[in-house]
């Protein structure tokens, strides 16, 4: 199938030309024309699965059907909401390029920036907002945004969405909304939570899922390191320095970890920029240029801060902490081995972590190959280490009295 099968408008075809866009993924062929036919949807797909073209390029056609010059004032047709400021700016990126040859015009709005300059935008009228929920209800607050003409509403990363804590805010939005509006709900994931979610703003859905299996990426080599952890700094800067090269992408669970990877680093001399909830706006987004720009080789990132990146050439991916959801290790390796490119996963895993390599393989059906070959090497059936207390001695005739209980721990 082709994108013209889609019976997209020219102008968006000639779009998606210029995106080198040949014919389109499992989920954009799937959703478009349901999306088409303005029925409500529940897509499970992950990132680099082409989900963003998968509702932006039909919304742009319906309006385009009906063409009218964007309203001077507060109203808009079609709002997507996004959990983090990063992703709303990329997604609000490709709105633009695929509606470059149309009239239509998008906004984005977000927190952690001055309200006044998104004021500006919204007074000038918009088709399609794109807005984090808390920006968003407070501009509706303050009157300068009217959801009352909304016909499409998409809610994206829906998981990360309500993990974030953001359920009441997404609920009060939908109540905004009118009641005969389309909706559309995308997530990596459809967990209890999200499920719940669906039932209360979606009418008679249709399901698009993408599988997990399948959203693996074949391009994307994996490999596996199993190391103790107090070794997992020098082995991956010995990683950085004699095999990884080309722009990488580090995932830490804490922001603490990021700070502390990224420190260190620099101090071996790698250029490296950093990516946590606790960082501001105008730094995440400097953070975030500086690496799109190749100024820096190496972005260390938590996972929800990283939510929107979208790097045209990714070429390795660290697992430094591996996830404990294993969708999550899927989506982190997704953002390498795109658009025909190959990409490499590495997996750094301390011996208390074994058990999110289990999940992780029983998930993808794919055994990842264990690296014994490195110089922190441990053998990957570890087993507890007994250490004993330098200096401790015992009394003849009374073994083991007053002696301390040993203990046995994992590295």
């Amino acid at each position: 199938m082709s994108f013209k099968h889609l019976n997209l408008n020219k102008s968006l075809l000639k779009a998606v030309s210029e995106k080198n866009y040949s014919t389109p993924t499992l989920v954009q062929e799937r959703a478009i024309p349901l999306v088409l036919e303005r029925k409500d949807l529940i897509v499970s797909a992950q990132t680099g699965t082409g989900k963003t073209a998968a509702y932006a390029l039909p919304i742009l056609q319906l309006l385009l059907n009906k063409q009218e010059a964007p309203k001077k004032g507060k109203t808009v047709k079609s709002l997507i909401i996004s959990p983090t400021r990063e992703l709303a700016v990329q997604i609000a990126k490709d709105f633009k390029f695929y509606a470059q040859h149309t009239n239509l015009r998008t906004v984005v709005i977000f927190g952690g920036t001055r309200i006044e300059p998104q004021i500006d935008l919204l007074k000038k009228g918009a088709d399609i907002l794109i807005a984090t929920p808390g920006r968003l209800l407070d501009l509706h607050k303050q009157d300068l945004i009217n959801l009352a003409y909304v016909e499409t509403l998409v809610l994206d990363e829906a998981d990360i969405m309500l993990n974030m804590g953001f359920i009441d805010d997404v609920k009060k939005i939908e109540r905004l909304c009118p009641k005969t509006k389309q909706s559309l709900l995308f997530s990596a994931t459809i967990p209890y939570k999200v499920e719940e979610l669906a039932k209360i703003i979606l009418n008679k859905p249709e399901r698009v899922e993408v599988s997990l299996n399948s959203s693996a990426g074949v391009n994307i080599n994996q490999l596996l390191f199993y190391v103790q952890k107090r070794y997992k700094i020098p082995l991956c800067a010995h990683l950085l320095r004699n095999e990884i090269r080309g722009n990488i992408l580090i995932f830490r669970r804490t922001k603490f970890g990021v700070e502390k990877l990224a420190e260190r680093l620099l101090e071996k001399g790698h250029s490296v920029e950093r990516l946590h909830g606790d960082r501001s706006q105008s730094e995440r987004q400097t953070a975030l240029n500086t690496f799109k720009n190749g100024k820096v080789k190496i972005l260390v990132a938590t996972d929800v801060a990283s939510r929107g990146l979208d790097v045209e050439k990714l070429d390795a991916v660290i697992n430094f902490d591996l996830p404990s959801n294993p969708e999550t290790y899927v989506h982190r390796i997704g953002r390498t081995g795109r658009a025909g490119a190959i990409g490499t996963a590495y997996s750094l895993c301390s011996p208390d972590e074994k058990f999110y390599i289990k999940k992780i393989e029983e998930l993808t059906n794919v055994q990842i190959p264990i690296i014994h070959n490195h110089p922190f090497p441990l053998d990957s059936n570890a087993k507890p280490i007994v250490h004993k207390k330098k200096g401790s001695k015992h009394k003849k005739g009374r073994k083991g009295e007053g002696a301390k209980k040993r203990k046995k721990r994992w590295y």
